[in-house]
């Protein structure tokens, strides 16, 4: 890993628990969501319009990132990110799916 990469959990080290922490969060199923609706593409992390700090940005940042939701790259001028619905979906199948149809109003 060089200096401007960020670490990730492998597939194998996905666990629910860390995930469903990270989703507990309002503005991270938010994020989540979408997400979900490209899940193959990438999108500026500061493209998200959320109602927060930025230090608190950085932090949903992270706990996305480390409970493996997705997918970050440090481009040096901007940080991306995707969502890693294909690893989860292997790995948890229908989970995000059940999650963000939770959240929709009925």
């Amino acid at each position: 890993m060089t200096a401007n990469e960020l670490a990730h959990p492998r597939v194998e080290e996905l666990e629910v628990e860390p995930i469903l922490l990270a989703l507990a969060d309002a503005n991270r199923r938010r994020v989540v969501a979408e997400l979900a609706e490209r899940p193959e593409e990438e999108r500026l992390c500061a493209s998200f319009d959320l109602p927060v700090s930025k230090s608190s940005r950085t932090r949903h940042w992270r706990v996305l990132r480390e409970a493996g939701l997705v997918y970050q790259r440090d481009a040096g001028n901007g940080l991306y990110m995707r969502l890693r619905k294909a690893e989860l979906d292997g790995r948890f199948p229908g989970l995000i799916q059940a999650v963000i149809a939770a959240d929709r109003p009925r």
